[in-house]
């Protein structure tokens, strides 16, 4: 039986591309078996079915083997910080939720489910999806916001004994290490001799900031909207408190944006507003600007190019686009390949490695990340994964 789904123009924005797309929804369960007979129905439901169902509850690896729960991940939300939206609440969110689910699927070969929760509580949410997490290889959060989303992670993680991953967090992360490698190596700069400006201490910003000191950046100042993270401030949470002691600290950074923009060779912004031009203008030269902001960058193409060689967005209209959608695929196919039982930093640094090892001989000021639709970007990202988890000793036996 077909899908019931409103017909072609019936619906009320019929005529626009968004919606004619969305309509009925962007996502279906197909059978994997034939069912054609008697005997095919024995042997996929009962009596058939239930020799398995014995055989897992006597030995639950067997899992592995007979479900797809190894090879499906739980898109989790509460709807609080959708795309630019903000606390739009679960309904709202699932069409961002499909579509993560749509592009786990074309991109890394990962069945995935949109789960919107109706809470917004941190107990609340924790015991759901504790309560879900036999049905799936991994939990990918999405969209919660911050500072809920680090508590969420962080627990869940200790919880659970499959790969926990925020991606608005690690994915934006991930993507952003991979650019920033290929852009210093196009401006001769080395991590550890650049000062770098993360704008932004939500939950993009903080996971930025942790992956670019694992890669060897020394040199980082984390402004919030009341200037930068340090601890002569007196209002910061306990994680932009610990984030300010490994960042700003280190170089006795403080004051303003302004303040810290002034000589800095790389300005990352992943929170929102407009930075003025002669902030803009202050910056090191050959400076390198990511404002991914969407659909607003923080710092404005045209101005951007005005003051600094290197400039990426989170747009796709524009070349040099950090998107997700270059981590979070193979992110999850390699650690399910091996059965991981967490992402770890190893496995997020080895992930940024391999997309800016992609670029190779097509390196340019314009072209510092592989297309999405680069068909190496999958594989090489869960190979690398991959790889990572063995070393670092969360592969599962095989």
């Amino acid at each position: 039986m077909a899908a019931i789904v409103d017909a072609p123009g019936d619906h009320p924005f019929a005529g626009d591309p968004v919606f004619d797309l969305h309509v009925g929804g962007k996502l279906e369960v197909r059978s994997r078996v034939a069912l054609t007979s008697r005997d095919d129905l024995s042997l996929a439901y009962t009596p058939g079915v239930a020799r398995v169902c014995e055989a897992i509850a006597a030995d639950p690896s067997l899992t592995r083997h007979y479900t797809w729960v190894p090879h499906t991940v739980a898109v989790v939300t509460d709807g609080t910080a959708v795309l630019g939206l903000g606390d739009i609440g679960p309904a709202a969110a699932m069409p961002v939720m499909e579509g993560k689910a749509v592009l786990f699927k074309q991109f890394g070969g990962v069945d995935a489910v949109p789960i919107c929760l109706a809470s917004t509580d941190v107990e609340e949410i924790i015991e759901t999806v504790v309560r879900l997490a036999p049905s799936f290889g991994g939990i990918n959060l999405e969209d919660i916001s911050a500072p809920r989303c680090f508590e969420i992670e962080e627990r869940l993680k200790g919880l659970l004994d499959i790969p926990v991953f925020h991606d608005d967090q690690h994915g934006t992360a991930v993507v952003a290490l991979a650019a920033l490698t290929n852009a210093l190596h196009l401006t001769g700069r080395r991590p550890e001799d650049t000062r770098v400006v993360v704008s932004g201490a939500g939950a993009a910003g903080v996971a930025v900031a942790r992956i670019l000191r694992g890669a060897g950046v020394d040199d980082i100042a984390v402004v919030d909207r009341q200037g930068v993270l340090n601890s002569r401030r007196t209002d910061l949470t306990p994680v932009k408190r610990a984030l300010a002691t490994d960042t700003a600290d280190r170089h006795d950074r403080h004051g303003s944006l302004a303040d810290v923009m002034v000589g800095a060779d790389v300005y990352l912004g992943v929170s929102g507003g407009t930075v003025p031009e002669e902030v803009v203008a202050s910056m090191a030269d050959d400076a390198i600007i990511f404002g991914l902001a969407n659909p607003t960058p923080e710092v404005p193409v045209d101005i951007a190019h005005r003051h600094a060689r290197i400039v990426a967005t989170g747009r796709s209209d524009y070349p040099n686009q950090i998107n997700n959608v270059l981590a979070f695929p193979g992110i999850f196919r390699g650690a399910f390949d091996v059965h991981a039982t967490a992402i770890t930093e190893g496995m997020k640094l080895a992930a940024a490695h391999a997309l800016a090892g992609l670029v190779g001989d097509d390196l340019a000021d314009d072209h510092i990340v592989p297309s999405p639709f680069d068909p190496r970007v999958g594989p090489s990202v869960a190979a690398a994964v991959a790889a990572a988890a063995r070393a670092d000793g969360v592969a599962g036996p095989g």
